[in-house]
Formats: structure tokens, C-alpha cells, sequence
């Protein structure tokens, strides 16, 4: 093969190297720099969500997901600098996204609530809380679940779509709680000497609160078939509650015992009445 029959094919590549090296070399500086620019926006935005204190699984998945993101769209930006038709491309991407977005609504649901938690904090991991029918303590938060441990250590997963769209009680997120207690006292028993009784054992407790909005209040709330209710409120601490709840049955008991006052059981009265027949 001579010159004259390589020239054409020479010329051909120079008139294709004069047309689409600019853009070759343009778009490689668009990528080696966008990159770098994602780079920074990925530490910036790391750097914000420590300080805004988000939750550390959450903000490993928002960075990693926003560097894809950034990554694709540069590289479609970066395939169309050169030539290559990107709307069939982008399409196909929308396409896929609809198909996997219905395929997943529950995952994708129980993602959102856990972005959800996760940014406004209704519960934190360690709280105790009671939801969907169940109480305990939060062990892990998750992206798409919540995991609880009760208080007999079986293990609760609840998905976070349920939790982020019902309602949740956090049973001890406040320092102090009110113990609510109800005694029971005989109709023939003095109110005042068990009220007394009640007070004496509030006021040796020392994990019991007391002053201002936390004084203890003790007051009739029910005549009862068998009994005069006797009811008890009582401040402590959070983490005081279910010892104080649980020791004031006790001492409230032998205080009771120690006045001669009776803790009643229910119980009722029988009367018979005989019918005398009479003979024909």
C-alpha cells in the first residue's frame, strides 16, 4: 500500500483528532476536577453533620449517597462533553429507578422513618421506650429497623416505618417521673392515721423528691366496694422510679401493720332467708 492510498486515512484522523481532542482533553480536566470538587463537598458536608451531632449510621449512609449521586451526574455530564448521546442513558436510569423504587416501597419506607428517627431523635439507643405493643430498651437504631430489648431480654425488631408513623411513649427521657400508687384502707380505719402512715414512710425515703411542684400529695380518690382508696404521688428520679415504686408497697405495708391499720380483701355478706311452707 502506497501514500496515496494511507493519505485518505490520515487525513481522516487527523480532522477526527483535530475535532474531538479538545473535547477529549476537556473532559478529562472536567472529570479530574470534578472529582476533586466532590471530594471537598463530601468533607464539608461530613464536617457539617458532626457538628449538627447526626447520628453517626446516618451520616455515613447521607455522604455515601450523595458522593454516588455527584459521581454519576458528573460522568454524564462528562459523557456528553465528547459525544455520546446521554437521553436514551438517562431514561434507562429513570426506568431502572421506577422499577426498583416499586419492587422496594416497604424497604423504602422503613428507610425514610429511620432517616427520620435518626435526624429529630424521638428516641435515642439506650431509652426506654413503648411502641407497636411493645416496652423496652433501645438497643439499636438502624437505618430500616428499630431493635428493642425487653426487660426479659428477648429481642423486638419493629421496622422504622412503623415507628416513625405511630406513636411512640419514652417512658423515662425526663429526669424526674411521678409514682402513682393506690392503697387500700378498711371503712372503719382512720383516714388521717393513714395518711400519716403513708407520709412517715415518704419522708424516710430519701430518693423520694420534695419542695415546690415536687411535694408528695396523699388523698382519698375512691370509695371501693371493700375498701377506702388511698392515693399516693410521690417524685423521683427517672432512675429511682421502679425501685421507689415497688419498695413503697413494702414499707407502706409494715407502716399500715405498725397503726393497726387493715388492707381490706374483697369479700361480701350472705344473708339466707328460709321460707316456712305450710301445709294442706
Amino acid at each position: 500500500m502506497d501514500m496515496e492510498q494511507i493519505q485518505p486515512y490520515l487525513d481522516k484522523g487527523i480532522e477526527l483528532s483535530m475535532a474531538y481532542l479538545p473535547k477529549v482533553l476537556l473532559a478529562v480536566i472536567t472529570l479530574i476536577v470534578g472529582f476533586w470538587i466532590i471530594k471537598r463537598v463530601i468533607k464539608g458536608m461530613n464536617r457539617l453533620l458532626g457538628f449538627k451531632a447526626v447520628d453517626d449510621t446516618l451520616q455515613k449512609f447521607m455522604t455515601s449517597l450523595v458522593d454516588v449521586l455527584l459521581k454519576i451526574l458528573l460522568l454524564v455530564a462528562v459523557a456528553g462533553m465528547v459525544g455520546v448521546q446521554t437521553t436514551s442513558f438517562i431514561a434507562m436510569l429513570g426506568a431502572m429507578g421506577l422499577a426498583v423504587g416499586l419492587a422496594l416501597q416497604g424497604s423504602l419506607g422503613n428507610f425514610a422513618g429511620g432517616v427520620l428517627i435518626l435526624l429529630f431523635k424521638p428516641y435515642r439507643v439506650g431509652d426506654i421506650i413503648e411502641a407497636q405493643g411493645h416496652t423496652g430498651k433501645v438497643w439499636d437504631i438502624q437505618i430500616f429497623n428499630t431493635i428493642l430489648t425487653t426487660y426479659d431480654n428477648q429481642r423486638i425488631v419493629i421496622p422504622n416505618g412503623l415507628m416513625s408513623n405511630g406513636c411512640i411513649k419514652n417512658i423515662f427521657v425526663e429526669p424526674q417521673r411521678r409514682i402513682d400508687i393506690e392503697f387500700g384502707i378498711g371503712y372503719g380505719d382512720s383516714i388521717e392515721q393513714a395518711r400519716a402512715a403513708i407520709q412517715s414512710v415518704i419522708d424516710n425515703d430519701d430518693r423520694i423528691l420534695d419542695g415546690g411542684s415536687f411535694d408528695a400529695d396523699i388523698f382519698v380518690s375512691a370509695h371501693a366496694d371493700s375498701s377506702i382508696t388511698m392515693l399516693t404521688r410521690a417524685w423521683v428520679n427517672s432512675e429511682d422510679y421502679w425501685p421507689v415504686y415497688f419498695g413503697l408497697f413494702e414499707q407502706v405495708k409494715y407502716a399500715f401493720d405498725k397503726a393497726g391499720i387493715t388492707i381490706p380483701f374483697p369479700q361480701r355478706d350472705v344473708h339466707l332467708f328460709q321460707q316456712s311452707g305450710g301445709e294442706s
